[in-house]
């Protein structure tokens, strides 16, 4: 619960939501987060924390819980105020112009820019349709890694013919007992190498490739001993393993974000390429949510576009005030709100 007022609130603290306070920041902009996850990272430290990325700029290599912690350490000098555990549940204007946000928490919010940087809404797990699966959810039957260690020595079936599924075959197949791969067809969705990689595997042994459709989940006094599997040549079987990964997708959804009145385009919310606002004055979206020609959902370009909306937020911010545009690497007054004044005399 409580009451405030600031200038920017970002609906997301997801990598974009992150850099966004960086730049508007620069501009003398305090912002307010509210998340529907616990901490800071959006995706990137939810699903997949240990799993690589390769095109930050700068950074050939780096995790996603890595990225988040560099972005937390970059905007420490703005104290941004994060709101994690609640979703943006309501959304008025005000008399004096300003917009107020109400969380499921029952924290309010005033300020005159929101920025909707909610990658694609709240993500929840395609589930696989078995018996009893919630009895086992979190115990022995997931939908993402977190912590790789967490799997040492397990006998694995993971479920799924896309990035996720072979990627986190071949992560996981050093470090456990056994690896099994379950998918309906032999025909993956996966990058090529990847493939190729796992086949390797199968042809050497070393990992099991199951043509066939899972049908339910077999347990011994509660605890996960094997998969009912099913296919044509073999019928009903079943596949033993004490683990099942299960990567079938993730369905979005925007929650009340989708009763803002942002006229959404295929659950995405459309924006100019100039501000990167929406049709709805002083409402912005940068990141994977958002939706213009030629939009690449890459973090880079969310980076961008996070640059462009500080420069029109300001304006609403600040309207009695001139833009001036500064760089970094130049300016001693942003360096001071940087606190690298001295390290760059």
């Amino acid at each position: 619960m409580g009451n405030y007022k600031t200038d920017v609130i970002i609906i997301g603290a997801g990598p974009v939501g992150l850099f966004a306070v960086f730049e508007l920041g620069l501009l003398d902009m305090k912002c307010h987060l509210v998340d529907i996850l616990d901490k800071p990272g959006g995706q990137c430290a939810e699903l997949y924390p240990e799993k690589p990325i390769y095109d930050i700029p700068a950074l050939p290599i780096v995790t996603g819980q890595e990225l988040t912690d560099r972005l937390l350490e970059q905007i420490k000098p703005f104290n941004p105020v994060f709101h994690f555990g609640q979703m943006a549940e309501e959304l008025k204007k005000l008399d004096n112009g300003n917009w107020e946000l109400k969380t499921d928490d029952g924290v309010v919010i005033e300020a005159p820019v929101i920025v909707i940087a909610a990658g694609g809404g709240s993500f929840v797990p395609k589930k696989p349709s078995l018996p009893d699966l919630d009895k086992h959810e979190g115990k022995s039957v997931f939908y993402s890694v977190k912590k790789m260690e967490q799997f040492r020595g397990k006998k694995i079936l993971i479920a799924g013919g896309g990035d996720s599924a072979l990627d986190w075959a071949l992560n996981l197949h050093p470090i456990a007992a056994e690896v099994a791969l379950i998918h309906r067809r032999d025909d993956f969705r996966a990058a090529p190498d990847s493939v190729n990689k796992m086949r390797e595997l199968v042809a050497a042994g070393k990992m099991k490739l199951h043509i066939a459709d899972l049908k339910a989940l077999h347990a011994k006094d509660g605890v996960l001993a094997g998969l009912m599997a099913h296919n044509k040549d073999l019928g009903e079987h079943l596949i033993p393993a004490d683990t099942l990964l299960a990567f079938y997708g993730l369905t979005m959804k925007l929650g009340p974000i989708a009763n803002f009145g942002l006229n959404l385009h295929e659950n995405l919310i459309p924006v100019d390429t100039e501000k990167f606002e929406t049709a709805t004055k002083g409402i912005f979206s940068i990141g994977d949510i958002n939706w213009y020609p030629g939009k690449l959902k890459l973090i880079l370009s969310g980076f961008h576009e996070g640059a462009l909306m500080a420069q029109q937020a300001f304006r609403y911010v600040y309207p009695d005030k001139k833009l001036r545009f500064q760089y970094t690497t130049s300016s001693s007054s942003l360096q001071e709100k940087l606190g690298v004044a001295d390290k760059a005399a």
